[in-house]
């Protein structure tokens, strides 16, 4: 595993931002982490980066502990964080340049037009980073995460002020990256955790709610298939009732209805048979699919009860 947390705390005051989070993240995987504002995502991910101490608990990044070995684990890390540090006086590869000579980057020069070119930044190269938009300002945050080359990557809201465009090609190289590197990154667009992710960590008062794959834990939210249908004639929900494994029917305005059966057990052709035997006239019928705002959304509720 390339980090391995273990019953991680951080107590400021009698307030614990987090509180007995234990997770790993392996080479080759995009992990999601997600929670609602003050959670203790970043308060986590600056633990990881060695940025604040931990109050207990331990971490190790590729073999080497946090607190015990600070300079080797920075060597292994590419840190982007939520609010973007970088000399807003200094040129883009001026920046770049002086970045790679603290990580004593050879090739220095190959490196830097390397990451440019990855991230996007051609055409602003020549550009002041103080004259940047924020999503410009982003790429070359990200730029600098990766100019050593680590073997873990770190992203803190990375899509932040992006535009639709520069949001393809961002989350593209995301993606790629995490085919060879490990990559956790914190977002608030459902739709990235989707696209990107192949695990999906939440946090919740500090607490972690939350540790699988998507779609189990979509199976693990939803607990049941849902299917909407739609008729042009009138029907009852007592009549829907009887078809094989509906065991729920919830009516709709505009002769709609939901059937609710069984996970894993699709009800659309014994809905058309029913049609078909009854003369109907089935204008809509689909299965309802739970997405990762249902997921977040239900297990940060159960916390707060």
């Amino acid at each position: 595993m390339s980090v391995i947390v273990t019953n991680l705390v951080k107590s400021f005051g009698e307030q614990k931002a987090v509180n007995d989070v234990t997770f790993e993240a392996k080479k080759g995987e995009v992990l999601g982490f997600l929670g609602p504002n003050g959670a203790g995502k970043t308060t986590t991910m600056k633990i990881v980066t060695c940025f604040i101490p931990q109050t207990s608990g331990t971490v190790e990044v590729c073999g080497h502990n946090v607190a015990d070995e600070p300079f080797a684990v920075r060597q292994k890390i590419g840190y982007l964080p939520e609010h973007n540090p970088v000399y807003k006086d200094m040129y883009i590869k001026e920046y770049l340049s002086f970045v790679a000579g603290l990580h004593k980057v050879k090739n220095k020069r190959k490196r830097v037009d390397e990451m440019i070119e990855m991230t996007g930044l051609g055409r602003e190269q020549h550009k002041k980073i103080g004259t940047l938009s924020k999503g410009y300002r982003q790429r070359v945050g990200l730029a600098q995460a990766m100019l050593h080359d680590p073997e873990v990557l770190i992203l803190d809201e990375p899509t932040s002020g992006l535009d639709p465009n520069q949001l393809v090609e961002i989350r593209s190289l995301i993606k790629q990256l995490g085919k060879e590197k490990t990559v956790i990154f914190s977002t608030h667009i459902m739709q990235e955790v989707q696209l990107l992710c192949d695990r999906v960590m939440i946090i919740d008062q500090g607490k972690m709610v939350a540790n699988d794959t998507i779609d189990t834990l979509k199976s693990k939210v939803g607990g049941e298939t849902v299917v909407t249908v739609e008729f042009l004639q009138k029907t009852s929900a007592a009549a829907l009732q009887k078809i094989k494994q509906v065991r729920e029917v919830r009516a709709l305005p505009n002769n709609k209805f939901q059937l609710v059966a069984p996970l894993n057990m699709d009800v659309r052709a014994d809905v058309f048979q029913f049609a078909v035997a009854n003369n109907l006239v089935l204008l809509e019928m689909r299965k309802e699919v739970f997405s990762v705002e249902d997921v977040f959304t239900n297990v940060t509720a159960k916390t707060n009860k």
